[in-house]
C-alpha cells in the first residue's frame, strides 16, 4: 500500500505500484490539470511538485512516493493566485493553454528555490518544458515578474 498526501489531502493506493503518478492523479483522484504528454518525460506537460521538486509525473511511479507530498496545478493555489499563476495572466502567456500547467508548475519550482533567477537561469530551468505555440518570450517575462512581484 502506497501512502501520500496529494494538494494537502491522505491518500492510499493499493494497486499497482508502478503506476504512473499521471495516470494516479488523473485518473484515481480526478485531478486533470495535469496532461500526458509525450510519456517519457521530455515535453513537461506532467510535471508536478514531490517534496517541493518539479517531478515528470509520467515517468513517476507511485512505488516511489510513499510518504511523500504532490502539489499539483490544482494545489498550487486554491484560488490560482500563486505570483506565477498572477503573472501567468498578465503577461497573456498561454495561446493553445495545453502545456501551461506544467510549465507554471515548473516556474514555481524555480522561484521556491531561486528568488531573483537570471534570464539564463530561466531559460535554462524551463528548456525542458515545451510549448508547440513558442509562447517563450511570454512564459520568460512571466517568470522574471513572478520574481520580482512587479
Amino acid at each position: 500500500m502506497v501512502k501520500l498526501r496529494v494538494n494537502g489531502q491522505e491518500h492510499s493506493f493499493a494497486g499497482d505500484p508502478s503506476m504512473p503518478l499521471l495516470w494516479y492523479l488523473r485518473d484515481e483522484l480526478g485531478l486533470t490539470g495535469t496532461k500526458f504528454g509525450c510519456g517519457a518525460a521530455l515535453c513537461g506537460a506532467c510535471t508536478v511538485h514531490v517534496d517541493g521538486q518539479a517531478t515528470r509525473a509520467c515517468i513517476t511511479a507511485l512505488s516511489e512516493l510513499d510518504g511523500r507530498l504532490v502539489i499539483t496545478i490544482e494545489g498550487l493555489d486554491p484560488d490560482g493566485n500563486h505570483p506565477v499563476q498572477r503573472a501567468w495572466r498578465t503577461f497573456n502567456v498561454p495561446q493553445c493553454g495545453y502545456c501551461q500547467a506544467g510549465q507554471i508548475m515548473q516556474a514555481a519550482a524555480l522561484l521556491a528555490t531561486s528568488k531573483n533567477p537570471s534570464e539564463s537561469e530561466i531559460l535554462s530551468v524551463m528548456s525542458g518544458n515545451i510549448c508547440r505555440c513558442g509562447c517563450y518570450q511570454r512564459i520568460t517575462a512571466a517568470v522574471k515578474s513572478a520574481a520580482t512581484g512587479a
